[in-house]
Order: C-alpha cells, then structure tokens, then sequence
C-alpha cells in the first residue's frame, strides 16, 4: 500500500478539497500505468494497492466516495455497481442522492449487486438489508427496480439454492465497481476470518464479535440473525475496481492490520493486496493509530 500517497492526500485534501484530490488521484493514476509498465518489465509482477484518499472526517469521506462513483456512472451510465451496507456508506448514498436531484447523474440504466443480506428476517423488515437500499438510495432515484439484486434469504427460502442461483447471477455479469466497509475483525461482506480466498456466495454464521458490532441497528443482541448470505470473497475481487470506506476511532486498529498485516484469511480484508484497482478512502480517526 502506498502510505505516503495516502499522507499527501490528507494534506491535499485540507486545500484543494475533493475536486481537487480527484483531479491529483487520475493524474497519479496516469502516472502508475506508465510506471507500472516499466517496472513490470524490470522485476515482474507483485500485488499493487492503488490509492489510498485521506478524509479529515466522515462528512469528507463520504463526499469523496460518492464523487468516485458518481464519475463512474457518468463515464459509463449503463455500469454495474456492488453495493455494500451498514453505517460506512450511508453518506456515500445521500451525496449520490443530491448528485441525482442536481441532475449531474442519472441511475436508470445502473445495474446493481449487494454484498450480503440477514438469512431468516422478512424482506420488508427494517434491518434487513433489501430494506436498507430501498430506505437509503433506491427510493431517492431513478434506478428500475429489476435492475437491483439482493441476496433471498427471508424465512421458508431454499438458502443454498438461493446462494448458487446469486453465484450464477454474478458469474454473468462484470463489476466495474464495488463498495466495500470493512468489519472490526476484517470481514468483507459476511466473510467472516477463516473464509476461504476462493469462496464464492454462501450462507454464513456470523462471528460474535460482527453480531455484537451489528447490534446497534436492533433491540438486543437476541435479534441480530445469526446467519447470512454474503458474496464470497471470489466475487468481491472479481470486480474490475474497489472502493473501500473505513472511518471512525473504533476501526483504527483494523486500519493498522489492513495496511501492516499480512494476508491470510485470519483478516479477509488483506486478500484486497493481491487486486489490482483498490482505492481506500480513511478518515483521520480511523487512521488515529497510523501516525
């Protein structure tokens, strides 16, 4: 990962504001195919991290994450998009929403893949997360209602099948970006520490500490799902890009194993060194134990 990228974007960022980070990240961007080129030539291949935008605070976050994908569906109106939920891109759909009611983006013709969805709570249930797109971003723009998928897993459906026929959906299509947060524990999606590298979409039993992260969102810890149905992490690099928010004191010390780590499938999230076109957007609190 490139650190010292990522310090100057913490700087640039204070004065030249998201446009301006934008603008220096394509040039930057410009620049490493040039240089990758070369160096491929002289050392061979190695894993590349590519980008890594600083935020002083989720607001900035989230101002930057939506004008990454803001650009992309502006560049290609017809893209598909892997979307993520949970608290990390709330923000990241209210800026698309007021990009959408400016009239700088329009998301008819956007095709949409979710990461992961509770196994046994109705569709219509306000933390399952087919709810959380409706609630959060579909409802606020003009994106058809076929062209969005979430995983089935509500009560009496058939979970592997369902898993197989979302692999089979995703093994059709090509992601040109995914958005991914990332849990205290590395998780990607619902893949949980101990997942294979090559697991495509399955029913997961959440690890205690995503259930007790996640009780927040409910009453007790006794109604968080104990189950869910995730993209595995074969999907998620198969993607052509990703885009990764981490923001908040409580994720300081994943910062430090995302980007110190090693990879192994104890922190699922390492797997992201071996992709090609990754861009982590960290804000200042959760880069806190970096410095």
């Amino acid at each position: 990962m490139n650190i010292v990228a990522m310090l100057y974007n913490i700087q640039l960022i204070k004065y030249a504001g998201t446009d301006g980070i934008a603008a220096y990240g394509v040039m930057q961007y410009i620049g490493m195919i040039f240089s990758g080129a070369f160096i491929g030539y002289t050392i061979g291949s190695a894993p590349i991290i590519s980008y890594h935008y600083g935020a002083k605070n989720y607001d900035e976050l989230s101002e930057l994450g939506a004008s990454i994908i803001a650009k992309l569906i502006k560049e290609k109106p017809d893209c598909t998009l892997g979307l993520a939920t949970g608290s990390s891109p709330v923000g990241t759909y209210q800026n698309l929403i007021k990009a959408y009611n400016n009239g700088e983006i329009s998301f008819k013709d956007v095709h949409s893949y979710n990461l992961d969805e509770y196994c046994g709570i109705d569709r219509n249930h306000p933390q399952s997360y087919y709810y959380f797109m409706h609630d959060n971003l579909f409802n606020h723009v003009d994106i058809k209602e076929e062209n969005t998928h979430v995983p089935y897993a509500a009560p009496g459906s058939d979970l592997d099948a369902e898993a197989k026929k979302y692999t089979e959906a995703l093994n059709n299509v090509e992601i040109d970006l995914q958005l991914l947060g990332i849990g205290g524990n590395g998780h990607i999606g619902f893949n949980e520490p101990g997942t294979p590298f090559d697991q495509e979409t399955f029913v997961v039993t959440l690890a205690e500490k995503t259930r007790q992260d996640n009780k927040r969102f409910f009453n007790s810890i006794d109604e968080v799902p104990t189950h869910a149905m995730t993209m595995g992490i074969a999907n998620i690099m198969n993607a052509k890009s990703i885009l990764m928010l981490i923001s908040g004191a409580g994720k300081s010390d994943t910062v430090v194993n995302l980007l110190k780590g090693e990879i192994t499938t104890n922190f699922p999230a390492s797997i992201l060194h071996k992709h090609p076109n990754v861009t982590v957007i960290i804000d200042e609190a959760a880069y806190s134990k970096m410095n």
